[in-house]
C-alpha cells in the first residue's frame, strides 16, 4: 500500500512537471531518482501528451522531439488501440500527413481484421464514427471476415485479403451548411490533375475568409473529398448552444480501454449539455477543459448527435480563425479561462437561497427514471420507434425536449395491443411513462379548461373532468387483494391484467405551438406577494398564475447522473431545471438533489428510501402497524411475544440487501410466521430488519393481506381533502374509517408531494365479540412512497389526476411542498440522531451492566404468564382474540410515560418506565450533550448515501415508538460495552 501510495505521488509530480515544461536538470531529485536518463524523461513527456490528445504546438512535446515524429507516433498509438481519428488535430494530420479518417478508419478495421479480433472489440464511438466514414457496420465486418476465411491457406499466408475487401472510396455524408472547407496539401501531379471547377473552389478557399460549405457548389467539394483533396472543419466556438439530438447509428460496443479524454468527455456532455447553455458554460459545470469541450462537441456534430442552434450570421462566420484554441488549460485557471455568457446561469449558480425556487415563464423539468425503463423500452420488442429512444437514453443518459413528443407518439403506437407474461411488464412502464409525460407537458391542467376559468375559482377543483380518464370522478384509491404469499409489489402487480394498455390514454395532445416554441418569448410572470403555506391541515395556497405556465421535460437516466461529481451534478440541476420528478421505485445507488437545488418530487433523502421512512411516518401520524426492528449481527434463539405465535409477517431489509431472495424487494417480503425466525436469523447478519407480525385475523379468506393505494397530492386546489373515494368498492363502514384516517394524516403527516400512501386492512382488536363482521376492520398506514410508479399504470394515471385537481404545476411556487419535505428530512434526521448506534438511547441502553441494572420501575405486564408456543389458546379473559391480538391489544392500552422501555424475559412481555433520575439524565445526554459522531446535519445528509442503521433495538406499539429489550431471546448474549471494552484493549495492544 506504501509503495502504491508513492507511486501515486510521483505520478502527480511527474505530471505538474510536465504541465510546468519543466527541463531535465530542474526536475525535484525524487523524479529524477524514478527517471533515470534524460531520454527517459522524454519519453514520458511525448508518452503523456499522446494520451491527451495534445497538439504539438501548444504542448511540452514540442521542446523535446519533432513535430513529424511526434504525430507519427500519435497515429500507431491510436490504430494500436482501435481509437477515435484526432479531428482536433486534423490541421496536421490530415492536411500535412495526408491520413484522412477514410483511410485511418481502413486502417483501423485491416487492424482488428488482421488481429482476427471481434467487431466487438471496437470502441464505441470509433465503431460509430467507422460505420459513417466507411459503411462498414457489424454485418460488413461479419461478411468480409466471412469471406478472408473462406480462403483458408491464402487468409493465413497474407492478411491483406482482408484490405482488399474494405471500400476503397468514402461513403456520401451529411454536411452540415456551417461546416468548414478545408484542403490538403498537393503534390504537383495531383494539382495538375484537377478541374477547372476543382481548381476554382481550391483558389476560393484560399483567398476568402469565409469558407462554410454552403457558398460551394457540393459536387464539386463532394467529389474532391471522395479523392482525400478536402476535409472537412466542424468548428464550435465558446458562446455556441447545441441540442443532444437521437444517437442515430451509434454502436453498441465495448467502452474503451485506453485514455482519451475528449471520449470521455462525450458521455458527461450529452448529460449535462442543454439548449439554453453555451459551450462555455458547459466547460464550466463539468470543470473540463473547454479546448478538449470543443473537441467532444464537435465530433458530436459531426455524427449527427447532436445539432447546434445557428443564427443567420454565424454561417458566415470567419472560419480561418481556430474556433478550437490551442490554449491548454491547467487545473488552476480552468475556471478563470471560461466566459459566461448567460447571466441567468450565473445567478442560479450562485443562489444559496434557503428557501423554495420560483418558477416564472416556461418551467424545465427533470424526469429521473433507471436503466431498467431502458431496456424495457429496448428489449421489449413493443415498438421499432422506441429502440433509437431507448437507446439514446441509455448510452447519452439523456432524452431532451425535442425528442420527448416523438416519444410519446412511439408510445402511442402500444395503444390497444395485448401483451402476455414478462411483455406486460414491459407494456406496464411504457403505458405509465406516457401518462406521465403527457401530464407534464399539459401543466398539470385539464385540456377542457379555459386559461381563465382554470384560475377563477378554486373550490371547483373536486368538478374538473378527468383528462386522464372517461369517468368524471377520481378513484383516488386502488385496492388489492393479494394472491400469493410473497412480495407485496408482485401481489399488486398482479392486479394490473393485461389490458392496462387501455388506461394510458385520453390525455390529448398538447398544443404544436408548445411543442414548437422554444424559441418563443416567455410568458410574463406576475408580480404576486408570497403567502406563507401553512401546513398541518391548513387551507393556506400558494397564488396561481393568471397565465398557463408551459413546462418542457428531459428524461434523465440516474445512473449517468450518479457518474457525476457531486459539485458537478449540483450545477447541473441549478443551471437547467426548476422542477426533477424521480420515479418509484428509485435505486439505492441513484443520486439526490440537494436542499439548495430544484423541487424535487421525489425522495427528499436518502434516509427516506429505507425503513426509517416507515417509523417516521407511524410516530407522526400516531398509527401504524406493530413494528418490531433488530440490529444487525444479532442471533435470536426464539421470538419475542410480538412475534411469536404469527400467521404471516411483513419483513423489510434496512439497506435493500438480498440474502436468500429475501430484502431486496421494493414492497416488502410477505412470510409465514413458522418460517420467521429462520428468515430474521438469516438477514440480522447482513443488515438490521423491521418486521410487522399479522393475525390470522388480519388476512382475507385466502390468506393474503387487503392494501390499498392513496394517490398523492391527497389535498385538493382548495386545501380540502377529498371527501369521498368513489373509486374503492368498500362497505360504508370501512370507508367511512378510511376518509376519517386520511383526513387525520393530512392534519399530522405531509401528504402533499407527488406519490402515493399504502394502507392496509388489520382487523381491529376489540375486547367485545358483539360487533358484526365488517366492523372488525380499520385502515392504517403501511408505508409512504415517493415519486412515479411506473409499473402500476392505474395509480400512475390516478397520480397524474391528483395532479391536475390539485393544481401543484401551476402555482407560482411551490412552498407548500418545500416546507413539507423539510419537515420529513427533518423528522427522519430525529429518528436517526436518537437512535442510531452511537445516539443517546443506545449509549444509555447499551451501558456497562445493561438496561436491566438502570433504574427504573415496572409499569405494566403487557402480557400474562403462558407460553405462545405451549399454549396457543387465548386468556380465558379475552374471549376469541388471539394471543397475538391479545398482546396487541394490551399493547395499545398500557400506561404511558416519557421514557419507556419494552422488554421480554421469554415468557413475558413487561412495560417499564425508568426513574425521574434517568429520565433527567435522558433529556441531558440529548440535548445538552450530544453524540460528537451524532448523525449528520439536514444540509450533509441529503448528500450522503451512507445507510444509518439502527443502533438498539425497537417495538413501534400502534402509536408510539419505544426501545426494546430481547436480551433473553438472544443467542450466546454478551454486554456490548464488554465487547467495546475487549477491543479498545486489543487495539491498545497492537
Amino acid at each position: 500500500m506504501q509503495q502504491q501510495m508513492a507511486a501515486t505521488v510521483e505520478e502527480q509530480m511527474m505530471v505538474k512537471a510536465i504541465r510546468e515544461e519543466c527541463p531535465w536538470e530542474t526536475l525535484p531529485k525524487r523524479i529524477q531518482a524514478t527517471v533515470v536518463t534524460k531520454e527517459e524523461w522524454h519519453r514520458r513527456v511525448v508518452d503523456y501528451c499522446i494520451r491527451k490528445r495534445l497538439p504539438w504546438t501548444s504542448c511540452f512535446s514540442r521542446k523535446v522531439c519533432k513535430e513529424g515524429e511526434y504525430y507519427e507516433d500519435l497515429m500507431r498509438y491510436l490504430r494500436t488501440n482501435l481509437a477515435l481519428y484526432p479531428y482536433h488535430l486534423a490541421d496536421y494530420i490530415c492536411r500535412v500527413m495526408r491520413i484522412s479518417p477514410f483511410k485511418y478508419y481502413c486502417d483501423v478495421l485491416f487492424e482488428a481484421m488482421k488481429n482476427e479480433q471481434p467487431y466487438d472489440s471496437i470502441p464505441n464511438f470509433s465503431a460509430a464514427d467507422a460505420l459513417r466514414i466507411t459503411g462498414v457496420g457489424r454485418n460488413e465486418f461479419i461478411d468480409i471476415m466471412n469471406k478472408c476465411r473462406s480462403k483458408k491457406i491464402m487468409w493465413k499466408l497474407s492478411k491483406s485479403i482482408a484490405k482488399e475487401l474494405l471500400p476503397a472510396q468514402p461513403v456520401d455524408l451529411v454536411i452540415e451548411p456551417w461546416w468548414g472547407v478545408r484542403f490538403v496539401n498537393f503534390t504537383l501531379e495531383e494539382f495538375k490533375k484537377l478541374s477547372e471547377e476543382e481548381t476554382l473552389a481550391i483558389d476560393k478557399i484560399c483567398k476568402e475568409e469565409v469558407n462554410s460549405y454552403v457558398l460551394f457548389d457540393p459536387e464539386v467539394i463532394n467529389g474532391l473529398y471522395r479523392r482525400g483533396g478536402v476535409y472537412f472543419d466542424v468548428p464550435v466556438y465558446p458562446e455556441d448552444r447545441f441540442r443532444v439530438s437521437r444517437l442515430e447509428g451509434f454502436v453498441s460496443n465495448k467502452d474503451q480501454s485506453y485514455e482519451d479524454p475528449i471520449e470521455e468527455l462525450l458521455y458527461a456532455v450529452f448529460v449535462v449539455s442543454s439548449e439554453n447553455a453555451t459551450v462555455a458554460e458547459l466547460a464550466k459545470t463539468l470543470q473540463a477543459d473547454l479546448y478538449q469541450l470543443q473537441a467532444a462537441a464537435s465530433f458530436a456534430c459531426r455524427l449527427g448527435w447532436a445539432v447546434k442552434l445557428l443564427d443567420p450570421d454565424s454561417v458566415l462566420r470567419d472560419s480561418s480563425a481556430p474556433a478550437l484554441t490551442n490554449n491548454i488549460l491547467c487545473d488552476d485557471d480552468k475556471g478563470s479561462r471560461t466566459s459566461i455568457n448567460s447571466e441567468k446561469s450565473c445567478e442560479l449558480l450562485n443562489n444559496d437561497s434557503d428557501g423554495p425556487r420560483k418558477i416564472s415563464g416556461t418551467a424545465y423539468v427533470g424526469f429521473f427514471v433507471d436503466a431498467n425503463v431502458t431496456s424495457y423500452l429496448m428489449m421489449g420488442s413493443l415498438s421499432p420507434g422506441l429502440k433509437s429512444h431507448a437507446v439514446t437514453l441509455y448510452e447519452a443518459g439523456k432524452l431532451g425536449y425535442s425528442c420527448i413528443a416523438d416519444l410519446c407518439d412511439d408510445l402511442a403506437s402500444l395503444e390497444g395491443k395485448k401483451f402476455e407474461g414478462v411483455l406486460q411488464e414491459f407494456a406496464n412502464h411504457a403505458f405509465s411513462l406516457r401518462c406521465f409525460l403527457e401530464c407534464l407537458l399539459s401543466g398539470g391542467t385539464s385540456p377542457n379548461e379555459s386559461t381563465e376559468e382554470n384560475y377563477q375559482d378554486s373550490s371547483l377543483q373536486d368538478d374538473f373532468s378527468s383528462p386522464l380518464s372517461n369517468k368524471s370522478s377520481l378513484q383516488s384509491t386502488d385496492s388489492t387483494v393479494n394472491g400469493q404469499d410473497g412480495d407485496l409489489r408482485q401481489q399488486q402487480d398482479s392486479m394490473v391484467d393485461s389490458d392496462a394498455s387501455s388506461l394510458s390514454t385520453t390525455i390529448s395532445k398538447r398544443k404544436e405551438s408548445t411543442a414548437n416554441d422554444f424559441d418563443s418569448s416567455q410568458m410574463v410572470s406576475q408580480n404576486h406577494s408570497n403567502q406563507t403555506t401553512e401546513l398541518d391541515g391548513s387551507t393556506g395556497n400558494s397564488p396561481l398564475p393568471k397565465t398557463k405556465r408551459n413546462y418542457r421535460v428531459n428524461i434523465l437516466r440516474c445512473e449517468s447522473l450518479a457518474s457525476l461529481t457531486q459539485s458537478t451534478l449540483e450545477r447541473l440541476l441549478l443551471r437547467d431545471y426548476d422542477i426533477v420528478v424521480s420515479m418509484n421505485p428509485l435505486p439505492y445507488s441513484s443520486v439526490l438533489p440537494s436542499m439548495a437545488g430544484p423541487v424535487h418530487f421525489g425522495p427528499p433523502c436518502y434516509s427516506s428510501m429505507t425503513p426509517w421512512m416507515k417509523l417516521a411516518l407511524y410516530t407522526s401520524g400516531g398509527c401504524g402497524p406493530v413494528s418490531a426492528v433488530f440490529m444487525k449481527g444479532q442471533r435470536l434463539r426464539m421470538l419475542p411475544e410480538p412475534l411469536a405465535n404469527c400467521e404471516k409477517a411483513l419483513i423489510w431489509s434496512w439497506d435493500h440487501s438480498v440474502v436468500g431472495g429475501l430484502g431486496g424487494q421494493f414492497e416488502g417480503n410477505f412470510v409465514r410466521g413458522s418460517l420467521l425466525l429462520h428468515y430474521l436469523n438469516w438477514m440480522t447478519k447482513h443488515s438490521a430488519v423491521i418486521v410487522q407480525p399479522l393475525s390470522i385475523n388480519d388476512l382475507d379468506d385466502s390468506g393474503n393481506l387487503v392494501t390499498m393505494d392513496v394517490p398523492l397530492p391527497l389535498k385538493n386546489a382548495n386545501g380540502s381533502v377529498p371527501s369521498a373515494l368513489p373509486g374503492a368498492d368498500l362497505p360504508e363502514e370501512q370507508m367511512s374509517n378510511l376518509i376519517s384516517l386520511l383526513e387525520d394524516l393530512s392534519s399530522k403527516v405531509e401528504l402533499s408531494t407527488v406519490g402515493y400512501l399504502r394502507v392496509v386492512r388489520l382487523h381491529k382488536v376489540i375486547e367485545s365479540s358483539d360487533l358484526s363482521n365488517k366492523e372488525c376492520y380499520e385502515w392504517i398506514p403501511l408505508s409512504l412512497e415517493f415519486g412515479i410508479p411506473l409499473f402500476n399504470p392505474k395509480l400512475c394515471e390516478k397520480i397524474c389526476q391528483r395532479v391536475v385537481d390539485s393544481n401543484m404545476l401551476q402555482k407560482n411556487d411551490l412552498a407548500e411542498h418545500y416546507e413539507s419535505m423539510q419537515n420529513v428530512r427533518k423528522r427522519l434526521r430525529e429518528l436517526c440522531t436518537e437512535y442510531h448506534a452511537t445516539g443517546p438511547t443506545a449509549r444509555l441502553l447499551n451501558q456497562r451492566g445493561g438496561p436491566k441494572n438502570s433504574p427504573r420501575q415496572l409499569m405494566n405486564i403487557v402480557s400474562g404468564r403462558w407460553s405462545p408456543f405451549h399454549d396457543p389458546s387465548s386468556p380465558p379473559s379475552q374471549g376469541g382474540l388471539s394471543p397475538r391480538e391479545h398482546v396487541r391489544l394490551k399493547l395499545g392500552r398500557r400506561p404511558k410515560c416519557f421514557t419507556e422501555v419494552l422488554s421480554f424475559d421469554g415468557s413475558i412481555l413487561r412495560s417499564h418506565a425508568l426513574t425521574p433520575v434517568y429520565e433527567a439524565a435522558t433529556r441531558s445526554v440529548t440535548e445538552d450533550t450530544p453524540s460528537p459522531t451524532a448523525v449528520k446535519t439536514d444540509s450533509e445528509d441529503s448528500d450522503t448515501k451512507d445507510v444509518v442503521l439502527p443502533g438498539v433495538n425497537l417495538i413501534f406499539d400502534g402509536a408510539e415508538l419505544h426501545p426494546f429489550d430481547i436480551g433473553a431471546c438472544l443467542h450466546a448474549r454478551q454486554p456490548l460495552s464488554l465487547i467495546a471494552e475487549a477491543s479498545a484493549a486489543s487495539l491498545a495492544i497492537k
